[in-house]
């Protein structure tokens, strides 16, 4: 089975038991019972098919995830054999989305995009059973076309940190450039306390993580994060820091403003305060952007909030010490690291962004899964065990000198 392949179904696996991770949610009364739950939600798996696992497997992963980390759900072999019907998993997978992300779509037009995609032809399927099978879907789901959109309120923090981006005010740099910037953002949901933020020239994957983990760092992991769709937030990296770090990640749906209010309506506030009394003048720098909007950070989460029954965010985010679940101050910096395979050459070297490293003579002609910090300065091999062996650059005038290691081969003498 191939890595990444492998990854995937665990990344699968590691979704149902997720919400067990951080504790047992309070709508269960057992862990068998959130087991034989998770087994009825099912979950979509790699190779395209809707899969409902037995409650008994879910229990093995969420057993072995305990007692060996996220390396211990990688299956040892692949079976994923699955039966022909009217309509595979795919296309009802297909099906549902559309029907989901837009409600007033009819049979019809559904049928008509499924055709023009190449999912399927007229040969295959007709209209009229994509029809049956969307109203007795609006049965079994009793759907509607109105969206329940509700407010709510997380009853403890550190439950969930939403995140978010905003582009911030233009800076003019001293040689004279304008930059726009972009604000990220992590608020708690319970709170309203910000947790992280950061001031950058791009609004990527690589500059949330670094909020992430600075939140993190300090104030531990949330048992939740949430995002919408973007790409800086729906990638594999982000699926796999949060397995690594014993979080899950919800993405909101499209076009339901409501599930990340809190930190929108932030942002508006940061806007109205912070950058309408900002005389851009006065800065040429990040580092100067950033100390100002610091400042105004920390005035905000003691400020009194109308909604936290007089108190300020950081009065409510503090008042439940028992809902920090902090991390080993030794580990962060290995768990945030981003991840990457490549093939390695016959003579020991790998390539990242046209650049040339050396790894051990072991790992010659073998694909290898890397680690490696956003700045390139920290780049690990992953070995079979999970530990992380660090490579460095390549010096082919060093090498030159040095004396080549003979082969070691099992049962033979020395």
């Amino acid at each position: 089975m191939k890595q990444e392949l492998a990854q995937d179904i665990a990344l699968m696996r590691y979704s149902m038991i997720s919400p067990l991770i951080v504790g047992l949610p309070d709508e269960y009364r057992s862990k068998e019972a959130y087991f034989r739950a998770a087994s009825a939600r099912g979950a979509l798996h790699p190779n395209g098919s809707f899969i409902h696992p037995a409650p008994t497997s879910i229990k093995r992963w969420y057993q072995h995830y305990q007692k060996n980390g996220f390396d211990a759900l990688l299956p040892s072999s692949r079976s994923d054999e699955g039966t022909s019907r009217k309509i595979d998993p795919d296309l009802e997978e297909q099906i549902r989305y559309l029907k989901t992300t837009y409600p007033r779509m009819s049979a019809a037009a559904i049928f008509r995009q499924l055709c023009t995609n190449g999912s399927t032809s007229r040969n295959e399927l007709s209209e009229s059973t994509v029809n049956r099978f969307l109203n007795n879907l609006a049965l079994k789901e009793k759907t509607t076309n109105n969206q329940d959109m509700r407010r709510y309120e997380r009853a403890h923090v550190n439950e969930v940190w939403c995140g978010d981006s905003s582009v911030g005010p233009y800076l003019k740099t001293e040689d004279g450039k304008k930059h726009k910037v972009y604000v990220i953002a992590l608020i708690d949901d319970a709170s309203r306390y910000i947790v992280g933020i950061d001031v950058f020239f791009n609004d990527n994957f690589v500059n949330l993580m670094s909020v992430m983990k600075s939140a993190v760092a300090k104030f531990g992991v949330p048992k939740l994060f949430n995002f919408d769709n973007g790409s800086s937030y729906k990638n594999k990296q982000m699926d796999l820091l949060a397995a690594r770090i014993g979080s899950t990640v919800h993405y909101d749906q499209p076009y339901t403003p409501t599930q990340k209010a809190k930190v929108e309506r932030w942002f508006r506030t940061m806007k109205d305060q912070w950058m309408a009394g900002l005389d851009m003048r006065d800065f040429h720098t990040l580092d100067k952007l950033r100390g100002s909007l610091y400042t105004y950070v920390s005035q905000y989460n003691q400020r009194i909030h109308s909604s936290l029954n007089g108190r300020s965010p950081q009065e409510r985010y503090f008042s439940e010490p028992d809902c920090f679940l902090r991390l080993p101050e030794d580990k962060i910096d290995q768990l945030f690291l981003l991840e990457l395979e490549r093939r390695v050459s016959i003579d020991c070297v790998v390539t990242i962004d046209h650049i040339e490293y050396e790894v051990d003579y072991r790992f010659a002609k073998q694909r290898i899964k890397l680690r490696y910090s956003p700045d390139m300065e920290s780049i690990y091999v992953v070995e079979a065990d999970g530990t992380l062996t660090p490579i460095r650059l390549l010096n082919k005038v060093e090498n030159a000198d040095i004396k080549r290691e003979k082969p070691r081969l099992y049962g033979g003498d020395d």
